[in-house]
């Protein structure tokens, strides 16, 4: 099916059913699912109509999560065409080359964005038309975008709404085909600039049918929409898939809000990257503590109230939380399983529109899976090694077409018809698949041992007084063969706090660093000689991260640090 075919499917089912739950002015509002297709017709009229749009052109997509950019979006595909979602929290450089790389002929941009949408002018010669969409009405100066058109949202809508829902609608003319590409989704960059993942409507629709063949979805269930939608998780586990099933979707204000809007809200399925659930997992366990009463029939075995008082401050529906965009501590997993929280961990790639494997919310938690392969994929490990470990690969009709007008990178991932993940792990005989690290984060001692630094980073930051790390591999001077491990760790700010009021004096930063260096070797001595780091290295600010959390490890490396 196209995407398209799944709105005017549960359109045509549950038309006034609410689609979609939203705040502005500090007040809920609903879409139902019949108001949610016409707006989508009319973004379409007005796109055809006014931009010129036609099949197979690129349409770019720069906003925050909101249904306007949910009907952009189907109004896009719905016509043929390719939508490009860009990350707002690019740079001006990044975003040109997302516009300039896929030959977007139009931008729909909320108008909020603090992209400088007339700087992009001159540099995207493709670009045409910019619509801006959002709260803020900016006076629009045509002559400062130098050959390039700017609209206004809502009085597009305005000027096209009778044609829209007249029977020659742009809409209803144009069909496209499952194996259109609906859109160009950039890899977050990890490794280096990035790249157009061409991604068609039967990608994301089979990613639907296998993430509904593993879980059961209900038909009052409600997705909390937290992650932003530019990134596939988000998009094919928030959007498609509740769209495609006719169930609600509710959007939180912001990422300051979640805990408030969840409370009122009241989802049954909240989606998110490890970070955010740690952080709700420490809320809820800072809260426990502050609670007398809640703590002592938590101490005495009495759980089931208290739990229940959790499941209350989260809405009081919340049956199932997926981990996803990042690899999830078990810990963590496990922790919120006992506060009543039904948690479980998935793996994905945008590549493969995106999801591959999830955890059974109905068998226990497999420490260190991240879940078992899903229907209608399949998963294999290429150059196994004596453990059987190697890479991991993965088919079905979720896999991409390839990366945008990128030959050589498409070449480089696709092996005999199979997609080349870049992860190395194993799969076991019941079908759960074990992640060990990054092919190309890889390192490689002196004596062929190979070390994951995901493995060690997981151990360094179990410490309190260590808020992240990246662990690398460097050469030292005068070698030529091999890698020795080095690491550079973020103090926690908190952790040292709670150090320093405990011994009842400040630290100086020389002791600080010391400090770390010692949890640093505390830390990895439950790990193997070979792995320890060698070098430590302090930074004193968070690393730079992609939206889902993910540290861009290519932008660091070792110096000339201290010795352990």
């Amino acid at each position: 099916m196209t995407l398209k075919e799944t709105l005017e499917r549960s359109a045509l089912k549950n038309g006034d059913k609410i689609a979609m739950k939203y705040k502005r002015d500090g007040a809920w509002q609903t879409l139902t699912y019949r108001q949610f297709l016409a707006l989508v017709r009319n973004v379409a009229e007005a796109l055809v109509r006014v931009c010129h749009v036609r099949p197979g052109d690129r349409v770019a997509l720069l906003g925050a999560n909101s249904p306007e950019w949910c009907a952009i979006h189907y109004a896009i595909t719905g016509l043929g065409a390719t939508a490009v979602p860009v990350d707002v929290k690019l740079q001006d450089q990044e975003v040109t080359h997302i516009l300039s790389d896929s030959g977007a002929a139009a931008l729909l941009m909320d108008s909020a964005s603090e992209a400088n949408v007339y700087g992009l002018a001159g540099r995207c010669p493709n670009l045409r038309h910019v619509i801006l969409f959002g709260d803020r009405k900016p006076e629009l100066d045509n002559g400062r975008a130098r050959g390039i058109v700017m609209h206004d949202f809502d009085k597009l809508l305005a000027e096209t709404r009778e044609q829209a829902e007249s029977h020659g609608a742009a809409y209803d003319r144009l069909q496209p085909k499952e194996d259109d590409v609906a859109s160009f989704i950039y890899t977050s960059g990890t490794t280096g600039r990035q790249k157009g993942a061409m991604l068609t409507h039967g990608n994301f629709t089979a990613n639907f049918k296998s993430i509904d063949a593993a879980i059961e979805i209900l038909p009052d269930d409600n997705f909390m929409v937290i992650l932003p939608l530019h990134h596939s998780f988000a998009f094919t586990a928030c959007l498609v898939t509740p769209i495609a099933s006719g169930t609600q979707m509710s959007f939180v204000e912001s990422l300051r809000t979640v805990g408030e809007n969840i409370r009122e809200a009241s989802p049954t399925l909240v989606l998110a990257v490890p970070l955010l659930l740690e952080k709700v997992y420490n809320k809820l366990l800072a809260g426990l503590k502050a609670n007398r009463m809640g703590s002592l029939l938590w101490k005495l075995g009495v759980r089931n109230p208290v739990r229940q008082g959790i499941r209350e401050k989260l809405g009081g529906r919340l049956r199932l939380m997926i981990s996803g965009g990042a690899p999830a501590d078990p810990q963590l997993l496990r922790g919120l399983e006992e506060l009543g929280l039904k948690a479980r961990e998935g793996y994905g790639l945008t590549e493969c529109a995106p999801v591959l494997t999830i955890s059974p919310f109905d068998a226990p938690i497999r420490p260190g899976s991240c879940g078992k392969i899903l229907p209608f994929v399949e998963m294999q490990v290429f150059d196994a090694n004596a453990e059987g470990v190697g890479e991991l690969a993965a088919k079905g009709e979720n896999v991409m077409k390839g990366y945008y007008n990128n030959p050589a990178a498409t070449d480089d991932v696709f092996r005999d018809g199979w997609f080349l993940t870049g992860d190395l792990g194993y799969i076991d005989a019941d079908g759960y698949v074990f992640i060990t690290g990054r092919k190309k984060a890889l390192i490689v001692n002196r004596e062929g041992k190979n070390i994951y630094p995901e493995e060690v980073e997981l151990q360094i930051n179990q410490s309190p007084l260590i808020l992240e790390s990246v662990v690398l591999g460097y050469r030292p001077v005068g070698e030529t063969v091999g890698e020795q491990v080095g690491v550079i760790v973020v103090p926690d700010e908190e952790g040292i706090a709670a150090l320093e009021a405990a011994e009842k004096r400040k630290f100086s930063e020389a002791e600080i660093e010391a400090r770390l260096r010692a949890e640093v070797k505390k830390q990895v001595a439950a790990l193997a000689d070979y792995k320890h780091p060698r070098r430590v290295q302090i930074r004193w600010e968070e690393f730079n991260k992609t939206s889902t959390g993910k540290i861009k490890r290519y932008l660091y490396a070792m110096t000339e640090a201290t010795p352990e």
